[in-house]
């Protein structure tokens, strides 16, 4: 298999970056931990220490937390490394990396976990597909996060300072690898590595029809979809920059085996990118895709039965990160899920046709 050029690459971050106005007020939402903002300094404010501003401006942690984060050099100021005492004036600009809830917000679930690798910093699992990973509005229990606390309540190696730290996000039916830091020094140097694009990720993807390309880049802009919130889109007028990465791994008969390496992380973007080649992914409703059912893939009279797999087959297959203790380079690899593996299975039975070169 061939591997993708990393002459430049883009951040490998899931969320867009996001604007505040300039003001005083504290800011509220349902953060995570992880995602990247940037402040703009009011201009009633001139020479306030840069941790007493981020702790007026977010309450929910504590002035303790918002030093650590700034020593950790997950906070800047125009650009450049800050230090707790930096002055600000009206206009600086303002970046930071937000820190995980305390777990006392969190409630442990009995959700089983496959668990690919664990230390003291960090544990890393290959996600089941129907799971979100984060309490918010509307869906406070049965995520990962609470899988997290319940099994961190099982083992010795975590103490009071543990921060289920969700630092890249899956989407609910996305099955694969993924890294949570246990507390908030691991989960400020992993979200930097995100945000500084040296992570390195791979997807395996079913697609409808074949991609014209052995493999291609696809370079579009994506944005919130002009009509239905929950959606993104190409938008050239507001989207912010998306490159898509792939390498069709084999061909059948209207289908394909697509290995995708993303070097943005926008919302969405796998999904709208092979969409956009007129490759959705199978069963992605929302992008084009369509269910799969025995019959069809045999050619036989349609029939009553179940589909051959149900949920958007988008696969995160490998995940590259730096250890946040040990500097050490480490590589993880979730396998292909039964109704992944499943659907290939039929593929090379019923559809069989060659691999690319």
């Amino acid at each position: 298999m061939e591997d993708f050029p990393d002459n430049n690459p883009e951040p490998e971050i899931d969320d867009d970056s996001v604007i505040i106005e300039p003001e005083e007020a504290e800011i509220e939402g349902d953060f995570e931990g992880g995602e990247h903002l940037q402040l703009c300094v009011g201009m009633g404010i001139r020479q306030r220490r840069l941790d007493k501003y981020l702790n007026g401006r977010f309450g929910q942690f504590s002035r303790t937390t918002i030093q650590r984060l700034i020593k950790e050099q997950g906070v800047t100021v125009n650009g450049k490394p800050a230090k707790a005492s930096q002055k600000l004036n009206p206009k600086d600009l303002v970046d930071l990396i937000v820190p995980p809830r305390p777990v006392r917000e969190l409630v442990p679930e009995d959700i089983p976990l496959d668990v690919i690798y664990e230390d003291e910093s960090i544990i890393v699992i290959n996600k089941q597909a129907n799971i979100i990973c984060h309490p918010a509005r509307g869906n406070t229990r049965g995520t990962l996060v609470n899988a997290l606390v319940f099994h961190a309540n099982k083992i010795a190696t975590v103490g009071e300072d543990f921060r289920p730290g969700i630092v890249h996000r899956l989407d609910r039916n996305t099955t694969g690898v993924m890294v949570v830091a246990k507390d908030e020094v691991a989960h400020w140097r992993i979200s930097k590595q995100f945000h500084d694009r040296t992570t390195r990720k791979s997807y395996l993807a079913i697609t409808h029809g074949c991609p014209e390309l052995d493999g291609d880049c696809i370079n579009q802009p994506l944005g919130v979809h002009p009509g239905r919130r929950e959606k993104y889109a190409i938008r050239h007028d507001i989207g912010k920059e998306a490159i898509t990465f792939y390498e069709v791994l084999e061909r059948f008969k209207g289908f394909a085996l697509v290995h995708v390496k993303p070097r943005t992380g926008r919302t969405h973007q796998i999904r709208i990118h092979l969409a956009h080649i007129k490759n959705p992914i199978v069963a992605d409703d929302m992008y084009g895709g369509k269910l799969v059912y025995p019959w069809q893939m045999e050619n036989r009279e349609p029939a009553v039965e179940e589909p051959i797999i149900s949920r958007c087959a988008l696969h995160a297959w490998q995940l590259e990160i730096t250890h946040p203790e040990t500097n050490e380079r480490m590589k993880f690899e979730a396998p292909l899920p039964p109704d992944m593996q499943l659907m290939l299975e039929e593929l090379r039975k019923y559809r069989c046709l060659k691999k690319a070169k």
